[in-house]
């Protein structure tokens, strides 16, 4: 598998959280409007938020997860083990700050960050219609939120189909008063539980910073 398959994805289906509006009916009733013209009721989107379940453990960065990657936008950051994981700033993705790769396997991720505020229940409704947006078949495998290292953070694994590419999306949607963050992972469906003690060691590196 080449890289370049996986970041013709990952350009594909990454859309600015950003392109999101609030509007209401004739009728009253209050509608989330998406920048490809799609929208939900925002009743639904509260429905579907409900059901997000609460992990109650307690997560915190791996000892090994070193080195500090800051963002240039909001006061976030992500430790990350600098033996395993290298990263860049993506010349081809406009939307992400820094793009990751496994320095030993076909693992993939973008630090997508923007400074604007987003309620975090908000986060997986627009991940999702963006993410079917290029692929229709997307769809929620796992869904929580996690406390990790004091923050809230929404949890989400996603499979979709691009191509005859099945791949997996694995990862956490975070949000402050200076901005939000995406913390995203990508590989293979066949590939994702052998890289799962690498993926969670990273994504529990997000912190916010002072």
């Amino acid at each position: 598998m080449k890289k370049i398959s996986f970041l013709f994805l990952i350009i594909v289906l990454t859309v600015s959280i950003n392109g999101q509006q609030k509007a209401v009916t004739e009728t009253g009733q209050e509608v989330i409007l998406f920048e490809d013209g799609s929208w939900i009721y925002q009743n639904k989107k509260e429905a579907i938020n409900n059901e997000i379940p609460t992990n109650s453990r307690r997560f915190s960065k791996n000892k090994k997860s070193t080195f500090l990657l800051k963002s240039k936008k909001f006061n976030v950051g992500i430790y990350l083990d600098p033996k395993l994981w290298s990263f860049n700033t993506p010349t081809d993705n406009p939307e992400a700050e820094y793009e990751l790769q496994l320095k030993d396997g076909d693992l993939y991720g973008l630090i997508i960050t923007e400074k604007v505020e987003i309620p975090i229940e908000t986060l997986k409704v627009i991940a999702l219609e963006n993410a079917k947006a290029a692929a229709p078949n997307m769809s929620i495998v796992k869904e929580e939120f996690r406390n990790v290292n004091g923050l809230k953070v929404l949890l989400l694994h996603m499979n979709g189909t691009i191509q005859g590419i099945k791949f997996s999306y694995y990862g956490y949607y975070y949000s402050n008063s200076n901005g939000t963050v995406q913390l995203i992972t990508y590989t293979s469906q066949n590939l994702l539980e052998g890289f799962k003690p690498k993926i969670e060691d990273l994504l529990n590196g997000i912190v916010e910073l002072n």
